[in-house]
């Protein structure tokens, strides 16, 4: 079979879920001891599996956005993939001190201290719908600043899309009253 068999235009959510889930790999103690890292690189190593995971994605977003933001950085890989599926702009949402231009930031706890993101002040025009893209959704700390900082740049949240939630952890309630679609939830 071909790429393009194996990953047909009608993959749905289930199939595409099913090809997540087959794709990861548990890495114990990383990257601290008692943490049980999700690792989804398997999952971009096959061209087929990572096809069929963004053309369940475009699928449902197609005509629903007018950007993607990926949060860095595997975020970046599959909003960049999603991107150009969709044939819309992509905005990294980046760590601190890694954007050129003047930028928004947003600070932000997390379990184990603190991080900042930041956009570019120019990245959205008024009301563009953006589609918030990353790998996983754990606490939801990231994807929650990550949003705050679409709209403070003059985006509107259409959507958060994961890969993989973890939602023993239940980062659904850092996003009150946002939409968050999983692909495949652990």
């Amino acid at each position: 079979m071909t790429q393009e068999e194996t990953a047909s235009p009608g993959t749905d959510r289930a199939d595409a879920g099913t090809v997540v889930a087959e794709h990861l790999v548990d890495v114990p103690d990383f990257p601290t001891p008692g943490v049980v890292f999700k690792d989804i690189t398997p999952l971009l190593q096959d061209g087929p599996a990572f096809r069929t995971v963004v053309r369940a994605m475009a699928e449902r977003y197609r005509g629903r956005v007018d950007a993607v933001a990926g949060i860095e950085s595997r975020g970046f890989v599959f909003g960049a993939a999603l991107a150009y599926e969709l044939g819309v702009g992509l905005v990294l949402i980046r760590k601190a001190g890694k954007l050129p231009r003047d930028r928004h930031s947003i600070s932000y706890e997390l379990e184990y201290g603190s991080a900042t993101v930041e956009v570019h002040q120019d990245a959205f025009t008024h009301a563009d719908r953006v589609l918030l893209v990353d790998d996983v959704l754990a606490t939801g700390g990231t994807a929650a600043a990550a949003a705050d900082l679409v709209e403070t740049a003059g985006g509107v949240v259409a959507d958060i899309a994961v890969i993989v939630e973890l939602g023993f952890l239940d980062g659904r309630a850092a996003l009150p009253g946002r939409s968050v679609w999983a692909l495949h939830t652990v």
